[in-house]
């Protein structure tokens, strides 16, 4: 038996066998052509970027209705990637400048730009360059002549789970794969942001990705285990243990079924204390699975997801119909929607560059005050979504209270503008501040005292802290959330929010990790947000917890400056 380790995304257990796609990048000819050929090569080129879109685009149009809600998005982000102007152009200077053909001129643009995209600070941009990756492998199947990827997840008895292994899954890929009787994804590549992990979570099929070389290591028909919850994948195991790992997905089956029956109930702890539960999304789509979790709004909408994958800025009306199609969705509970949150590091025009760090550089409300009318432009289409219900505005990355004045002269002004055209807005939204610099955490009493919420990021807030890169695999292990630096940070910031009446709401990785629920609400925290399919498992929590008890046990341990012992707070 073979054990492999990645990293769980969507929690459960699979037992199935293997059904191993083909290798994603495709070995390419390299050769040079003459200078007669250059302009029948580029025509080549064109006529295949054509051909790919066309593909994806009949596949959007023909999505069946029970398809995922997130992959028409994502399948649109990839042609409009393929139809962007300076993909052929770039390439095309490739064959022009150095005589490449156009496979080898192709792949060499697609290994640059994704370079580009793995230096970025951001998880979720560094994710982005898997769609380049995709796109230009998809690109490279056209002018191979080859789409046949999956046809051999037919094969094999129909009652027998398959389990899909690949080195990637793109957008398209998925949306073949959820035809087959699959059990699991594993990939080698990815991240919890990955799209192999939005769409398996939104599917709800056990994932784990970042295995490395784990599909060179298994065959078709092995027998695999499946732990989302370790990140373990156990190929070719013995009946002893396969009957053990039975016996936990029968119970977690039971468990989620019991879970189900917690959607409409309220989530109070055993003394009394109401507890706001949320959901973070990433795409407007996704505002149907936090209503069917029961979510009590919307705390996070990543709104950058908006204007990635494209050459050109959403203008105000495409911005203005996603933002207001969540708003109407959530049906009059709150939608907290974080300005664009994007660094020094990627230009929306397309052009990208390096900052010499970009997790301290030009980012979020930084950038965002840098290029007004990009701000003014998303603000202007937030105020016209808030007519249509609760809208929170949430500024990330905050660290001096001039950026909360200065954003708030840009609101005014986005105002200003909407009056003179005569368009319709709500002037009651909330303004609040996302707590993810130590600095915010710190002297926090004025942001408090000038905001209407505050949301404590705790992925950035960790990494601020402990200066530790959480996308640096060599200094992984010291990102610690159970730091007792990190949790006086946090205390601190929901004391302050306490004394001043205003609510505090942590929407980090952390809220949606039912184990730490408890050490949470003895901080005193009572507004989670978290992916939707999180919310039922912290719910169980909250309701089989004593919030009062819970905050003297880890008062004491923060005071002590120990670390928490989580199993001493669940008795």
């Amino acid at each position: 038996m073979l054990c492999a380790q990645g990293q769980g995304v969507v929690r459960g257990y699979a037992i199935g066998r293997a059904a191993v796609m083909g290798a994603a990048t495709l070995e390419v000819p390299h050769y040079r052509i003459t200078e007669q050929d250059v302009a029948s090569e580029c025509a080549r080129l064109k006529q295949a970027l054509q051909a790919a879109r066309s593909e994806l685009d009949d596949i959007v149009s023909t999505l069946p209705d029970d398809a995922p809600r997130e992959l028409g998005p994502l399948l649109t982000v990839h042609s409009m990637l393929l139809g962007d102007p300076t993909l052929l152009q770039q390439t095309c200077d490739l064959i022009i400048e150095r005589h490449y053909n156009a496979e080898w001129a192709l792949t060499s643009q697609g290994q640059y730009l994704a370079e580009q995209f793995s230096l970025m600070d951001d998880e979720y941009l560094r994710e982005r360059g898997s769609d380049i990756r995709q796109v230009i492998e998809r690109v490279l199947r056209v002018m191979s002549g080859s789409s046949a990827l999956l046809s051999h997840l037919d094969a094999g008895p129909d009652d027998e789970p398959l389990i899909v292994v690949a080195r990637d899954i793109s957008p398209a890929d998925m949306l073949r794969l959820r035809g087959a009787r699959f059990a699991a994804f594993l990939t080698d590549l990815g991240g919890p942001t990955s799209h192999t992990a939005i769409v398996a979570r939104s599917m709800n099929v056990p994932a784990i990705v970042g295995l490395g070389h784990f599909r060179g290591l298994v065959r078709d028909g092995d027998v695999l285990v499946v732990d989302g919850f370790t990140g373990a994948v156990l190929i070719n195991p013995s009946e002893r243990v396969l009957a053990e790992y039975r016996l936990r997905q029968a119970e977690f089956a039971r468990e989620r079924a019991e879970l189900a029956l917690l959607r409409d109930a309220p989530a109070v702890t055993l003394d009394g204390i109401v507890i706001k539960l949320e959901a973070n999304i990433e795409l407007p789509e996704e505002a149907h699975a936090a209503m069917a979790a029961g979510a009590d709004g919307i705390g996070l909408f990543r709104s950058e997801f908006l204007f990635m994958g494209r050459a050109d800025l959403p203008s105000e009306d495409e911005q203005y119909e996603a933002y207001a199609s969540v708003v109407k969705t959530m049906q009059g509970k709150p939608v907290t929607i974080r300005t664009l949150d994007i660094g020094s590091d990627k230009n929306l025009d397309g052009d990208i560059t390096v900052a010499t760090n970009p997790a301290l550089g030009l980012r979020a409300i930084r950038y965002c005050l840098a290029n007004p009318e990009v701000f003014a432009t998303q603000l202007r289409a937030l105020l016209r979504a808030a007519v249509f219900g609760p809208v929170r505005i949430l500024i990330p990355m905050i660290s001096h209270m001039h950026e909360v004045h200065a954003a708030r002269r840009a609101i005014d002004s986005a105002c200003s503008e909407l009056d003179a055209r005569g368009t319709p807005y709500a002037r009651n939204f909330l303004l609040g501040a996302m707590v993810e610099i130590p600095a915010i955490a710190i002297a926090i009493e004025p942001f408090v005292e000038s905001l209407d919420f505050l949301s404590i990021g705790t992925n950035d807030l960790i990494q601020y802290t402990l200066a530790v890169d959480r996308g640096d695999a060599d200094v992984a292990t010291l990102y610690d959330p159970m730091h007792p630096a990190v949790l006086r940070l946090i205390a601190h910031t929901i004391n302050a929010g306490e004394r001043a009446g205003k609510p505090v709401a942590v929407c980090g990785e952390l809220a949606g990790d039912a184990r730490v629920t408890r050490m949470l609400l003895g901080l005193g925290l009572t507004e989670f947000s978290m992916h939707p399919q999180q919310l039922l498992d912290v719910k169980k929590e909250v309701r089989q917890a004593h919030s009062n008890a819970l905050r003297v046990k880890v008062a004491s341990a923060l005071n002590r400056a120990e670390r928490i012992d989580l199993s001493a707070l669940s008795g």
